[in-house]
């Protein structure tokens, strides 16, 4: 009788802590960070002067990439892959916002952003603030950038994380994407988020 009791009040325990944490027993594609201490928020200048944070995009999933517009590579590869997201997710698409937070906001005015971000698709938001509140909200989400080459100049390249924040409609963060994710997958754990998971 003890014993049964003892499985049963360990079930019972086992239950409640999946139900606290909304992740326990959903399968992501990229690594769960849900419950994080960090990423909790941001304050910055949209691209077309408006002030933003994330609490504007609650009832939407939104993913947040930091990155720079002369960046070579990553940056625009990030970008692509989250317009053919848009894509796959049809209608749903209206439920996702992208957002890209510039770490270089000595060149990327609001002016080039406001230029450089609807390229990919129209509904993407650049943000961007001054050099301090930058470094503010990347030690908020713990994203590393810093200037390198001619750092004399204007002709420098900018060393930056290359992951990508997902929230879910809450407003709590939830995933962290790695670089390189295809869209299938950052597609079915968007629509795992919309889903209430």
């Amino acid at each position: 009788m003890l014993r049964a009791l003892i499985v049963a009040a360990t079930l019972a325990v086992a239950t409640l802590a999946a139900c606290s944490n909304p992740s326990a027993t959903t399968a992501f594609r990229a690594t769960d960070i849900t419950g994080a201490d960090y990423g909790k928020g941001l304050a910055l200048s949209d691209h077309n002067g408006a002030q933003r944070t994330l609490s504007d995009f609650r009832g939407k999933v939104v993913t947040l990439f930091f990155g720079y517009t002369q960046c070579p590579d990553v940056c625009p590869t990030n970008l692509a892959t989250m317009a053919e997201v848009m894509r796959q997710l049809g209608p749903d698409a209206e439920r996702l916002q992208v957002l890209f937070v510039t770490v270089d906001p000595e060149r990327d005015t609001q002016q080039l952003l406001a230029q450089y971000i609807p390229v990919f698709d129209p509904h993407f938001i650049a943000l961007r603030g001054d050099a301090a509140q930058t470094t503010a909200v990347a030690k908020e989400f713990r994203v590393f950038y810093q200037k390198s080459g001619d750092t004399s100049g204007t002709n420098y390249t900018v060393d930056h994380s290359t992951g990508t924040y997902v929230f879910d409609p809450k407003g709590r963060v939830r995933l962290y994407v790695k670089h390189g994710e295809t869209a299938d997958n950052i597609v079915a754990d968007i629509r795992t988020l919309l889903a209430g998971k």
